[in-house]
C-alpha cells in the first residue's frame, strides 16, 4: 500500500496535510501520535470513509489508484480495517456475519456454513476465545477485550493483503493486550505476505509486536520515521520533546 502526499478534509476543516507512506509485503509499521493528530482520519479515509474527503494525493493497492473507490471496492482488493471503537450489530451473528463477508472477499456467492464455521473455530481456539463466541450477535455485550479479539478474528478469516488497525490496543488491559498482540503475530505467521500499518496512542503494544518501522504524525504530517527506536523516544520524551525538534527545525 502507498499513500502519496495525502490530504484530507472533514466538514470543510483540513486534518491530514500531506501523508505520505508505503508498506511493503510482510511489513508491519507502527504509526504513532497523540490525540487529535489525524491518526484515526487516516485510517478511515484509506477504507473510504464518507464523512472524510480527499482533497489531493493518492493511495494505492498493489500498484492500482484507488482513491475514487468507494469502501466494499477497497475491501475486495484486499484492503481492511480493524477499528477502534467496533459497533454492536444486534440480530447478526459473528458466524453469519462473517460467511457474508468472506463470500464477498473471496467472489463466491453462497460459501458453506460448514465451511466459515470449521475456519471460525480454528481461529476462535488461536485467539482464546469461548467457542460460543461464533453465536454470539457481532459485539453485543462484548468486552473491549473480545471485540477487539473479533476485529483480529475478522482480520484472519478475510485474509486481507494490508491490514489497518486503528488504536486495537485502545481500552485494553494488559492481558488482553497480551492476546490481541499474540493474534496479530498468529495472523502475520500464517500469512507472511500480509503488510500491517497499526496505529497507536501508545508504545505498549510494540512490547509485543516487533515494527519495521516506526512514524510520527503530528498535525496531520508525519514528522519522524524511522525504526523501533522512535517509539523508545517517544516513550522517553513524548510526544511534546519530537514537537519542539519539528520546531526548531523549522
Amino acid at each position: 500500500m502507498e499513500v502519496e502526499n495525502l490530504h484530507v478534509a472533514a466538514e470543510g476543516h483540513e486534518i491530514l496535510r500531506g501523508v505520505s507512506l508505503a508498506v511493503q509485503p510482510g511489513e508491519l509499521h507502527a504509526l504513532m501520535g497523540p490525540n487529535g493528530s489525524g491518526k484515526s482520519t487516516l485510517a478511515k479515509a484509506l477504507l473510504a470513509d464518507p464523512g472524510y474527503e480527499v482533497t489531493a494525493g493518492r493511495i494505492r493497492l498493489a500498484g492500482e489508484d484507488v482513491t475514487g473507490l468507494p469502501t466494499a471496492d477497497r475491501a475486495a482488493r484486499g484492503l481492511f480495517l480493524g477499528f477502534q471503537h467496533p459497533e454492536e450489530i444486534p440480530g447478526v451473528s459473528v458466524l453469519n456475519f462473517l460467511r457474508q463477508a468472506m463470500s464477498a472477499r473471496q467472489g463466491i456467492e453462497d460459501l458453506s456454513v460448514l465451511e466459515v464455521r470449521v475456519a471460525l473455530l480454528d481461529w476462535t481456539k488461536r485467539l482464546g476465545a469461548d467457542d460460543r463466541f461464533v453465536q454470539r450477535y457481532l459485539n453485543e455485550g462484548f468486552s473491549g477485550g473480545e471485540r477487539k479479539r473479533n476485529e483480529i478474528l475478522q482480520m484472519a478469516l478475510l485474509e486481507p493483503d494490508v491490514a489497518v488497525l486503528d488504536e486495537t490496543d485502545s481500552g485494553l488491559d494488559i492481558d488482553a493486550l497480551r492476546v490481541v498482540a499474540h493474534g496479530i503475530n498468529a495472523v502475520r505467521a500464517r500469512r507472511p505476505g500480509l503488510g500491517v500499518l497499526l496505529i497507536t496512542h501508545y508504545r505498549r503494544i510494540l512490547e509485543h509486536l516487533t515494527p519495521d518501522r516506526v512514524h510520527i504524525l503530528l498535525e496531520g504530517r508525519i514528522v519522524a520515521s524511522g525504526g523501533p527506536d522512535v517509539a523508545d523516544r517517544v516513550e522517553q520524551e513524548g510526544f511534546d520533546g519530537i514537537r519542539r525538534e519539528v520546531e526548531a527545525a523549522a
